[in-house]
């Protein structure tokens, strides 16, 4: 049995803090996650339109083995200007790797599609998100709102406003897991044109309204529900990090962001389109310096589903 952290959210990992900023004219905004100490980190992209910075370097057999932060943003491409901005935060507090006497903070980030929601993006020259990658590292802390904010400001999916979510579990191997995801697929986190999700027989607690499925089943819930169906190709993206107190190795931290894709699968219907960029980093803190056996392990990658 599951149970979830303290305050279930991410930062119920030891070694985390987050940070979000806002711009409610723009309707977009940044999110980071920022280590205490490097974190052993992976990648897994499963969509179709990614927009990344500095993930190859997370694979496995590349030289870099630990990260200082990770940045969602909105923006699409435009907000990959926002790993910069926490860049300069975090070079501010002397943090990153030290080459040739200079430091360099290792800042992987992906963004999701959101200049159609609405705001106002004639932004001049240059876009917004450095300034708004900068604020948002300036700002983390372990508690940290949810919902319409940070790199969820102005997420949509189909039907329904998307958003910033986390969560954590306690397994019993002592390990704590935690997710945070900022929700804006082309697919639907509803079914049909109810109140239930898809999600829903595998909450914890109440957390999504304890409606379970309906009953019956909607004659149309096996209908395609996308949002932008007139241009489906642009307004999309699911990006979400998974993190660990456990000690993990970086082939490790891989396996465990590719299990965490179990989640946008049993909550979004469709995921992993040509339309979305969808994509999960993992963080591996190593605050509890358990080392799991074979077993606890599977439970561990279970569980990146479950959170």
């Amino acid at each position: 049995m599951f149970r979830t952290g303290p305050r279930n959210l991410i930062t119920d990992v030891a070694g985390l803090r987050v940070g979000n900023t806002s711009d409610v004219r723009l309707k977009s905004g940044v999110t980071t996650i920022v280590c205490d100490e490097p974190a052993v980190a992976g990648v897994q992209i499963l969509g179709g339109a990614p927009g990344t910075r500095e993930t190859d370097l997370l694979e496995p057999h590349n030289s870099i083995e630990a990260i200082h932060a990770v940045v969602l943003s909105g923006g699409s491409a435009f907000g990959l200007d926002a790993a910069s901005g926490v860049q300069a935060a975090l070079l501010e507090s002397g943090i990153g790797v030290e080459v040739g006497g200079f430091r360099v903070p290792i800042v992987p980030a992906a963004i999701l599609f959101d200049l159609r929601n609405g705001g106002d993006k004639d932004w001049g020259r240059y876009p917004p998100y450095r300034d708004l990658g900068y604020e948002a590292a300036q700002a983390v802390g372990i508690d940290f709102p949810l919902g319409t904010v940070g790199a969820g400001t102005g997420a949509l999916s189909s039907g329904l406003k998307g958003g910033l979510g986390s969560a954590s579990t306690v397994l019993d191997s002592g390990v704590t897991i935690g997710a945070l995801a900022a929700v804006n697929p082309i697919g639907s986190v509803t079914i049909a044109q109810t109140r239930h999700f898809w999600a829903a027989p595998f909450e914890i607690g109440d957390e999504f309204g304890g409606l379970g499925y309906p009953s019956p089943m909607p004659e149309d819930a096996k209908k395609i529900l996308l949002k932008f169906r007139d241009k489906p190709m642009g307004g999309n993206t699911t990006i979400a990090v998974i993190a660990t107190d456990a000690v993990l190795t970086n082939a490790a931290a891989k396996r465990l962001a590719i299990s965490a894709h179990d989640g946008f699968v049993r909550a979004i219907w469709p995921t992993h389109t040509p339309a979305d960029g969808d994509l999960v980093f993992a963080l591996a803190t190593g605050k509890s310096g358990i080392e799991l056996a074979p077993n606890d392990a599977i439970d561990l990658y279970a569980a990146a589903g479950a959170t």
